[in-house]
């Protein structure tokens, strides 16, 4: 396969994974309906998209809306600071595994390295050897 093909390939996939994750975000947003989630999706929407990307889903979501309604949104956003931290992840609406995906989308690197060494550390021994192999083999592969 060519250089320009195996490159291409990579953006794409990356776009792919990027529009997943917000996608998914999004999804759960709209399902939970709950303040904290809609609060967290800013660090996914940060991490995953441009200034551009955001730019424009913020004029596009604004413009939705009717006009005083949409001025009273862009005013209280702009004097309220977004929080940086999601804090420790939630009981699963659906199992832990898709919890801690969305909970992982959410939160900074950081926050997300302290629950995963914190994780790692409060496993047994013969669970981190699993989980281990488990790491390395999909590096690998």
């Amino acid at each position: 396969m060519p250089a320009n093909d195996r490159g291409q390939s990579a953006s794409v996939n990356r776009t792919s994974h990027r529009i997943d994750s917000v996608s998914r975000s999004l999804g759960y947003c709209l399902l939970l309906d709950d303040l904290d989630a809609w609060l967290g999706l800013a660090t996914i929407l940060r991490a995953q998209l441009s200034t551009t990307e955001r730019s424009a889903l913020a004029y596009v979501a604004l413009k939705a809306l009717p006009l005083q309604q949409s001025q009273l949104v862009a005013e209280t956003a702009l004097r309220s600071p977004i929080p940086t931290a999601s804090g420790q992840p939630i009981a699963p609406l659906f199992n832990q595994m898709d919890e801690a995906a969305f909970w992982a989308d959410m939160t900074d690197a950081e926050e997300r390295e302290a629950y995963c060494l914190a994780s790692f550390k409060a496993m047994t021994f013969e669970r981190q050897s699993a989980f281990l192999d488990f790491v390395q083999g999909r590096q690998a592969a």
